[in-house]
């Protein structure tokens, strides 16, 4: 088991360092600075039970006003480790939003530790974009990202220039922003 406040911690650094640090997410920034990110750590250590814990953030995320809570990331940190169970995963995490009836309300976006596009080597520096500390679900809000993309008028250039951000920076500019796990660094 993991303790909850590191986790956290750790995931905040990385939101902080690399996500907007990197300005992976352009509209991170602000959902962040208002104190809309919701951190949720799941104790879970298998599927079911992490499906359990995914259907109650879903439940929680829209029950309350985007201004309370824009958006959630829901850290796994003692589940689907190996990146292809992950990846397998979220077809029961697409699913779960079907069946609650919040497909086309929210979108479940997917980062893991061993993240690995298509068509990439696993040490491929692309793939660091969605590179997080631990197994994490970001439930988002379809009006959210509606509203951001209307805002940022080249939104699908995004994915892109993370792939040049990453391959400037390097593994070991990733490695030296202090980004994983229960690591602090200046």
């Amino acid at each position: 088991m993991n303790d909850v406040a590191q986790v956290v911690a750790d995931t905040q650094r990385w939101l902080e360092r690399a996500v907007i640090g990197l300005n992976l997410c352009p509209f991170a920034k602000s959902v962040h600075v208002k104190g809309q990110v919701h951190y949720a750590v799941s104790q879970a250590n298998n599927p079911r039970d992490l499906l359990v814990d995914l259907i109650h953030e879903l439940n929680g995320l829209v029950a309350l006003d985007a201004f309370e809570r824009d958006t959630t990331l829901l850290v796994a940190p003692n589940c689907l480790a190996d990146f292809l169970d992950f990846n397998d995963f979220l077809a029961e995490a697409d699913q779960a939003l079907v069946d609650l009836d919040l497909d086309g309300v929210l979108q479940i976006a997917s980062l893991h530790p061993q993240y690995q596009f298509a068509g990439t080597g696993a040490d491929d520096v692309t793939n660091f974009t969605n590179r997080s500390p631990y197994p994490t679900l970001h439930l988002l809000r379809e009006d959210s990202i509606d509203r951001a993309v209307a805002a940022f008028p080249q939104a699908e250039a995004i994915y892109e220039v993370n792939m040049r951000t990453m391959e400037r920076l390097g593994p070991e500019g990733w490695a030296a922003l202090g980004v994983g796990r229960g690591i602090i660094k200046p």
